[in-house]
């Protein structure tokens, strides 16, 4: 499966952006998506997930409140609503997808394909 991500961009802090990740060449519903993120000189972190069946949900502490995966099986396309954004959000955001992942994977071994990362940039 090819994922395509987009809407970084650059936004004052307390700002909200929304992120997109669309799917092409797979069953989009076999798959748990996820996003992490990656600061320069740092590892690749979780952000959020949703389960590839039931729809359930999982958040990084740091972004709890503030950020919402969800999923639009119809156009094969994932969202990250992220609110009340502030400069340590700033990284790139990264798509990806877990095969009949049971549980939504935290981990980035856990997932078999990625997007090519989208920047967000929050200002102070």
């Amino acid at each position: 499966v090819q994922l395509q991500a987009s809407g970084g961009g650059l936004v004052q802090a307390g700002g909200s952006l929304r992120l997109s990740c669309a799917a092409a060449g797979g069953t989009f519903s076999s798959y748990g998506m996820g996003w992490f993120r990656q600061a320069p000189g740092e590892g690749r972190e979780f952000v959020a997930g949703i389960a590839w069946r039931g729809g359930s949900t999982k958040y990084a502490d740091s972004v709890k409140g503030r950020f919402t995966i969800s999923r639009d099986s119809a156009r094969n396309t994932i969202y990250l609503q992220m609110n009340s954004l502030k400069p340590e959000d700033t990284a790139v955001y990264y798509c990806a997808a877990d095969y009949k992942g049971v549980v939504v994977a935290t981990v980035p071994w856990e997932y078999d394909y990625w997007g090519q990362g989208t920047q967000v940039t929050v200002s102070s």
